[in-house]
């Protein structure tokens, strides 16, 4: 139905268990990373941007789509959070795959855990218009518990590595 330079939306004809017709409208996404970098006096760099779609400037973990076919998502999760934040890590933990919107697409971001992170300087994509800070592990936690960071794939990913933190 539509190509874009981000996503292509499909509509099918189909025929359901039962043996009814219905049709199924979806979008299909190259894949995404996202990354929860965390330093070693324990904070992590964020991405301040506006988001069109919801019209409010977002707090999240530093996030892109996969370049092209054949760039690996730890390749991808490296370059976003370069770009993004100017962070470099030393190790990068795969924490899982987080299927954002199931129901209309096939979208896969994949998260990770940077550890031994140093920060450098940010060079953002020509358009991404964003700002980096930095935040306490612990203050990013009470604002995703709090529901004051809204983003899936942020909340996500910081649980995750709470969880991980927990364990260890």
């Amino acid at each position: 139905m539509f190509q874009g330079r981000l996503l292509r939306v499909y509509r099918d004809e189909i025929t359901l268990g039962d043996g009814s017709a219905s049709v199924r409208e979806y979008i299909r996404h190259s894949g995404a990373v996202c990354v929860l970098a965390l330093t070693e006096d324990r904070r992590v760099p964020l991405v301040k941007q506006y988001r069109y779609p919801v019209g409010r400037v977002l707090l999240e973990l530093p996030a892109g789509k996969l370049g092209n076919p054949k760039e690996t998502p730890e390749a991808a999760a490296c370059r976003e959070l370069k770009e993004e934040t100017g962070a470099v890590a030393d190790r990068l933990v795969y924490l899982g795959p987080l299927l954002p919107t199931p129901a209309y697409t096939d979208e896969v971001i994949h998260l990770y855990f940077a550890e031994g992170v140093r920060l450098e300087d940010a060079s953002p994509d020509d358009g991404e218009l964003l700002t980096c800070e930095l935040m306490p592990f612990d203050t990013l936690l009470e604002e995703v518990m709090a529901g004051h960071i809204a983003d899936a794939k942020t909340q996500a990913a910081v649980l995750r590595v709470y969880a991980r933190l927990m364990r260890s």
